[in-house]
């Protein structure tokens, strides 16, 4: 197992051209007057109406929905995708969060304004939660960057608000209801882009969602019992953390923390080497430690140079991101107290680099902290990347890493009534369009928008027409299983 240097990116497109031995001159980035970006927006809409992102009508030769589950397979962990199968079986809405790439390959045929932001590549509504600012404060913002890449600001829009449809027809929302939680979606997004329009770059920069100041302004819309069980899960997300994992993942092992053996959902590195070959690969991950620790700023380098690494163990995380490679690494500080949890993401392709061009990154860790970095408001100060020469597996791959737990919480979506599913989605809308507003053109976007719901209600219909198509592929997944076509794993 060995490292390679930090990648850099494949700029020479972008930058030009240059002479060897010179370094290639910065292209220069063209500043719009307001009244021209206005108009950029207005023309894109002319071009594009917004009632054609209505649209969704699968070709006759769309591609089969479970092939492409199994194309993914293909570089997973054999033994973890049977898992992965089975939790996207739990509902259509589990299967949802798993489809990523099947949304990806219908979106590319539905209509684009041409107006390009960074994009998330699967904001569906799990994918916002509350974590822990660097100041210590609770945030709400878009937490899952696996697929991001550069791409039209309208497929994140049509991710995110289909998910709100599907969740509330898992919930038994009735029709009503359902249009309702979209419209308010969309309609947060649409006005929350206007209002970013307005503001001077260095305030769309510094904007961000506290959580505490959400709950005081939405506390007054919902009873008191409902704003208490918020509270308690708030609460319960602040305690989240390393030492928290620490008790629950590891125990002691001749006087030493070691994690415990939760096979297959957590295998320790002892169970997946054997003999003299633990020590030899102990070493290894100390080596890729510190290449990763050279991706992160400096005073957080010296930070993590206070930790020792002690424990090592490969994890299962997620829905659609099961079977991928990932692993925590337990490190501890002054003393056996002091622990600090790493998680190390394998990083692939982005879903959507098929249908608009690959990365400008060589190594996807760094893809993914770029395009997190870009769209949250704070990110985790371990956020880093690294790249692995040959692996468990003797193949080359690319990794991320961050904090295992850092007061992070997540919306039980299950337990939602409508109400508060449609305050759940303005705060998505609100930060999505906040997130886009960071590296798109957020005048012209909000130009394209305009002031009525024209939009929003395109998009209530597609979500509805896309809900069904995730209804059929989801009951074709059922079927390949019960024809032996493929094996899932359920209640793990």
């Amino acid at each position: 197992m060995a490292t390679t240097t930090p990648s850099r990116r494949k700029t020479a497109a972008r930058r030009g051209t240059a002479a060897p031995g010179k370094k290639p001159e910065p292209a220069a980035v063209p500043h719009l007057s307001v009244a021209e970006r206005v108009a950029r927006g207005k023309a894109a809409r002319s071009a594009v109406p917004r009632a054609d992102h209505a649209k969704f009508e699968p070709p006759p030769s769309r591609a089969d929905p479970v092939a492409l589950l199994e194309r993914q397979a293909k570089t997973r962990v054999p033994e973890l995708v049977p898992i992965r199968y089975g939790r996207m079986l739990v509902s259509p809405f589990t299967f949802y969060r798993g489809a990523a790439l099947i949304m990806a390959n219908d979106l590319a045929s539905t209509p684009r304004s041409g107006l390009n932001v960074q994009c998330c590549g699967d904001a569906h509504l799990s994918n916002f939660g509350v974590f822990a600012s660097p100041e210590r404060r609770l945030m709400f913002d878009v937490n899952d960057f696996d697929e991001t890449l550069p791409g039209p600001w309208e497929w994140d829009v049509k991710r995110l608000a289909a998910s709100m449809l599907i969740a509330a027809r898992d919930n038994g929302f009735s029709a009503k209801e359902q249009e309702r939680i979209v419209l308010d979606t969309v309609g947060q997004y649409r006005t929350a882009m206007a209002n970013f329009a307005g503001m001077k770059n260095l305030e769309v920069w510094y904007s961000h969602l506290d959580v505490e100041s959400a709950i005081q302004e939405y506390r007054s819309q919902f009873k008191p019992k409902a704003v208490k069980r918020t509270e308690k899960n708030l609460a319960k997300a602040r305690t989240k953390d390393s030492m928290t994992a620490f008790s629950k993942l590891c125990h002691d092992v001749d006087g030493k923390a070691r994690i415990v053996d939760q096979s297959p959902l957590i295998v320790p590195i002892d169970q997946l080497t054997q003999g003299g070959e633990r020590d030899e690969m102990f070493e290894a991950l100390r080596q890729l430690l510190r290449g990763y620790r050279e991706t992160l700023e400096f005073d957080r380098r010296v930070l993590l140079q206070e930790f020792e690494l002690t424990d090592f163990a490969r994890k299962v995380v997620g829905v659609g991101s099961v079977g991928t490679r990932a692993y925590i690494a337990l490190l501890v500080g002054r003393d056996g107290q002091d622990p600090l949890f790493l998680q190390m993401k394998e990083a692939e392709a982005s879903v959507l680099e098929e249908f608009l061009g690959p990365s400008e990154f060589s190594n996807h860790g760094e893809r993914v902290v770029v395009g997190q970095r870009l769209m949250q408001a704070a990110s985790d100060i371990f956020l880093g990347w690294l790249h692995i020469d040959s692996g468990l597996d003797g193949k080359p791959r690319d990794f991320y890493g961050r904090q295992l737990k850092d007061w992070k919480g997540s919306a039980e979506i299950e337990q939602m009534v409508p109400q508060a599913m449609a305050t759940y989605g303005k705060l998505c809308g609100w930060t999505l369009a906040r997130a886009h507003a960071r590296s798109g053109d957020r005048i012209a976007i909000a130009a394209y928008l305009g002031n009525s719901d024209s939009f929003d209600r395109a998009i209530v219909e597609f979500s509805s027409a896309y809900a069904e198509q995730n209804d059929s592929d989801y009951q074709d997944l059922a079927a390949a299983v019960k024809s032996g076509r493929i094996t899932a794993e359920t209640g793990l």
